[in-house]
């Protein structure tokens, strides 16, 4: 178990022996573990990914691997198969800074945290790196850079479904934002406000679609309890900086068109979607198969070549190693 970051997880031993049920109870346990990790503390609180592990048989899978002395193979298909948890799984065997160790597995607990099956298709945003990813098999297909929220209002960690994408979208306000000024934008300099597209339309805060619109010419459709979203953004200048925290919390796209159209290869046309960002009305573009994203926080990751690299802890989410 040290050798997947599980050294400080404590496996009971308190069952009972007789008829072979201790073997068969430590199995499930540790089972378990792999799937679902052993940490419970805070970060975990924060770690709002829904998962759907719990629903696998585990009790008729342990069995099955018992009769048929198959329990490694077993806990090996339990382990996350992404190929960012195995470099960090083979970095830890040879990490003797006690400090790096640790962070490395932290960040394959994080791993266990993730469903199991992630899709065929799935985006993972990290926030800790700046970057979206499409994995296709868990094939890492294109990466994009990213701002995200800042260190008083962070991204949340959470998975939603993207459904398509809203070209030339109207920005609906939130509260918190309009008490920053824009209401008083609107109230008392309409002519200012009207300039920059800010409307009150039917009781709520809105921006017309056009390229001073802070969402800029796309967001993901995604909905989510956390009102986060993917977008463009009309300054791109952000993404010439290394550390990226700039956003209320939703979660801004470099090169966006470039990777809407990459979400939606398989349905729209290039062509289609140029016609519609020249026309400059709103428009929803569906995607035949929906597909999951996680938007997570992974301050070590595996790059490329089977190497690791470790990002700033953005979020002051790895303090306890420290």
């Amino acid at each position: 178990m040290p050798t997947e970051g599980l050294g400080d997880c404590q496996i009971s031993s308190n069952f009972p022996l007789e008829d072979g049920s201790a073997a068969t109870a430590a199995a499930k346990q540790l089972a378990r573990t792999y799937l679902d990790g052993c940490l419970k503390d805070l970060s975990r609180a924060q770690w709002h990914i829904k998962s759907r592990d719990h629903l696998i048989d585990n009790e008729k899978l342990i069995a099955l691997a018992l009769r048929r002395n198959e329990l490694g193979p077993l806990y090996d298909a339990y382990k996350p198969q992404n190929p960012h948890y195995q470099a960090l799984k083979k970095a830890l065997r040879t990490e003797t800074d006690s400090q790096k160790h640790a962070r490395i597995a932290l960040n394959m607990e994080r791993w266990r945290w993730m469903p199991h099956y992630l899709g065929e298709t799935y985006l993972i945003v990290n926030a800790a790196s700046f970057e979206v990813t499409l994995w296709e098999n868990h094939r890492k297909i294109r990466s994009w850079p990213v701002i995200v929220g800042k260190t008083k209002t962070p991204t949340p960690v959470f998975d939603a479904r993207v459904s398509g994408v809203i070209f030339n979208p109207w920005w609906e306000i939130p509260s918190s934002i309009v008490a920053e000024g824009i209401g008083a934008m609107v109230r008392n300099s309409p002519a200012t406000a009207r300039r920059k597209g800010y409307v009150f339309q039917n009781g709520r805060y809105r921006q017309r679609p056009g390229s001073a619109n802070a969402l800029g010419l796309m967001k993901l459709i995604m909905p989510n309890a956390y009102s986060v979203y993917l977008h463009d953004t009309p300054n791109k200048m952000l993404f010439a900086k290394e550390v990226r925290t700039y956003s209320h919390g939703c979660v801004r796209v470099g090169n966006a068109l470039d990777f809407a159209k990459s979400l939606l290869a398989n349905d729209h046309s290039s062509e289609d979607i140029d016609e519609i960002l020249e026309a400059g009305h709103t428009e929803a573009l569906n995607m035949t198969q929906s597909i999951p994203i996680y938007i997570a926080y992974f301050t070590v990751e595996g790059t490329d070549d089977a190497g690791l690299i470790f990002h700033p802890d953005i979020y002051r989410r790895d303090t306890f190693v420290y």
